[in-house]
């Protein structure tokens, strides 16, 4: 056993115009909160975190309603829409020093909000890292069963450690929250940095939902885009890929010279411009795809090397009073506002 006291749990939910869905999802929270808490297996100041990441619809006014009518519910307003990894990353940053154990979660409800149960099992038992895994992707359509499967194999592929059919649902001990916070980068992936963070780990299985109601806020560009930012934020594949490309086109273009030759000694030759087009267009499409993966590689260093804070925390709200404004990333992390009631 980890600890023999109760345990304060923190719950982080990022949260993106999700007004439809949060008080169901509240519902269903504090439900698996207030039993755990009759149960004795966590403690009764133990916590829902939500974080709004800059909605534009009324996510905020309502998580502002629901700390003031439920005693488990607190938010973090970030000013600006950051994105979900670093709304997480926020939520984490708040929550470390308060909480025995994080779990983090979306909102939508696809989730099994049960799956906290066997996770604290998990965490008892000697896990530092529990991963909520899907079952099954029943509830998917092929096209983004097909993707998520072709994703995971194409990032094990490349050398970039994953927990297959694993989100961002898990729960993680204070001490493995605190080490996972030492990871600065801006090009967060948090599915490949948190297998690096090392201690002991195990996997809870669930079903996975349909959406209990809005819109997913992954569409296909931004699952893309998410997708290339996994693979370039671990991997240096795609550059070695570059150049085994070259080789090979190298290879190419001396056969071809061989059958040139061939064909004019042999009196066969056919004057013509069609060849000359095609590998003029053929290598250069190939050159531009060489350089445009160099470049995101470049343009990520760049965006590293301006070290700008991920986040800006505009506002926390926790219950006794412990209220802040205009938070940024690293007084957070430094402990300088320890002494303001934070």
């Amino acid at each position: 056993m980890k600890n023999k006291s109760p345990l304060r749990i923190a719950i982080v939910v990022p949260c993106y115009k999700e007004e439809k869905v949060l008080t169901e999802t509240t519902r269903r929270l504090t439900d698996v909160v207030t039993s755990l808490v009759d149960e004795g297996r966590i403690s009764a100041d133990s916590y829902i975190l939500y974080v709004n990441d800059g909605s534009s619809d009324g996510t905020w006014p309502l998580i502002e309603s629901l700390h003031e009518t439920n005693d488990f519910v607190c938010g973090v307003n970030l000013a600006g829409n950051v994105g979900h990894q670093n709304a997480l990353v926020a939520g984490l940053t708040v929550a470390v020093e308060r909480c025995d154990v994080a779990v983090t979660i979306d909102a939508d409800l696809q989730d099994d909000v049960n799956a906290i149960r066997e996770m604290l099992q998990r965490y008892e038992e000697g896990c530092d890292i529990v991963y909520g895994v899907r079952a099954g992707r029943k509830s998917d359509t092929w096209f983004k069963r097909f993707s998520a499967q072709t994703f995971y194999r194409l990032m094990a592929a490349m050398g970039v450690k994953t927990v297959y059919n694993h989100a961002d649902y898990r729960l993680m001990s204070r001490r493995a929250v605190k080490h996972l916070l030492r990871f600065s980068e801006r090009n967060i992936f948090l599915r490949g940095i948190v297998p690096l963070v090392g201690y002991r780990t195990a996997s809870v299985y669930y079903d996975r939902t349909e959406r209990f109601a809005g819109e997913s806020k992954y569409p296909l560009k931004k699952m893309l885009a998410f997708a290339f930012d996994g693979i370039t934020s671990f991997s240096s594949y795609p550059v070695h890929l570059v150049l085994y490309l070259g080789i090979m086109f190298i290879f190419i273009a001396f056969c071809i010279l061989v059958w040139i030759l061939y064909t004019y000694v042999s009196g066969h030759a056919v004057q013509g411009w069609s060849s000359l087009m095609l590998s003029l267009w053929f290598c250069s499409g190939c050159i531009l795809i060489g350089l445009g993966i160099v470049g995101e590689y470049v343009g990520k260093i760049y965006i590293e090397v301006k070290g700008r804070p991920r986040f800006n925390i505009e506002r926390v709200l926790m219950h006794g009073g412990q209220t802040k404004g205009n938070l940024e990333y690293e007084s957070i992390v430094s402990g300088k506002d320890k002494n303001e009631g934070f």
